[in-house]
């Protein structure tokens, strides 16, 4: 027989077309919001809490850029001003993530992708199964065979947190700074203390989500760039790649175990 290590399993589905079209998609998304938001906040880099807010207020906090408005006080030298089309692509690409989001949760909730691949499992919904992986994370561990086929519990979390946390509060707050939406439903930015506390709150919430991209991105390299490239685009693992060793010597070790002198 040979070694365990040495077992293999022909090319194997890691994403499905569905998970995979939709990923690429907002990051097409998402990098033309990233662009587009910076110039928007180029504009006015200032920030403030409630309803109003202008140069003629006291702002909770100001980014120390140059703005592309000469009305707006930075002490910077006006930038040209990119404030128009920034915002007419910034609002299609917001609508084209909302809408690929919508096509990935309803089919992730009928495939059963949700149940299979996201919710932690139930011996990994404890603080020390997470704080098991984040440890391996810290000291920089290679990662373990059977993360190449499912996401491990801080994955599991990371994803969930950003599916259901941050991409619904970044469009929550998004559509509480329209005046047209707030004209028709104006709890969307009273229950979040103004349109002006919607910007800010907006504001982290855009850099928490690049925070997760920049994770995200350090991960894959971490874990190898190639092979997670290439289920994400192919959505299968490579040939010939060595099953998990957890999963493969329970049910081999009574094979591999040497017989006894006197059952000879």
């Amino acid at each position: 027989m040979p070694e365990t290590s040495q077992l293999t399993n022909p090319a194997a589905s890691r994403h499905s077309t569905i998970v995979r079209v939709t990923h690429w998609l907002t990051v097409v998304a998402f990098f033309a919001l990233l662009v587009t938001g910076g110039e928007i906040v180029i504009s006015h880099p200032r920030f403030y809490w409630g309803e109003v807010g202008n140069v003629n207020t006291t702002p909770l906090f100001s980014l120390p850029i140059p703005a592309s408005r000469g009305t707006v006080p930075t002490g910077f030298a006006t930038l040209p001003d990119q404030n128009g089309w920034s915002r007419y692509l910034h609002f299609q690409s917001a609508w084209a993530l909302v809408l690929t989001g919508l096509v990935y949760v309803i089919a992730s909730l009928l495939s059963g992708h949700f149940k299979r691949d996201l919710i932690p499992a139930q011996g990994e919904r404890s603080f020390s199964a997470l704080r098991a992986v984040v440890a391996r994370y810290i000291r920089r561990a290679p990662p373990q065979p059977a993360d190449a086929r499912s996401y491990n519990v801080a994955q599991r979390i990371a994803y969930l947190g950003v599916i259901f946390v941050l991409f619904p509060l970044i469009l929550w707050t998004g559509l509480a700074m329209s005046p047209a939406f707030t004209a028709a439903l104006p709890i969307a930015a009273s229950a979040l203390g103004g349109r002006q506390s919607a910007r800010t709150i907006h504001f982290f919430v855009s850099w928490s989500l690049l925070l997760f991209v920049f994770v995200h991105v350090a991960m894959v390299i971490h874990a190898g760039f190639r092979s997670r490239m290439r289920a994400m685009i192919t959505g299968r693992l490579a040939e010939n790649q060595p099953l998990p060793q957890p999963v493969l010597q329970p049910v081999l070790q009574p094979v591999l175990r040497p017989v006894p002198q006197e059952e000879a």
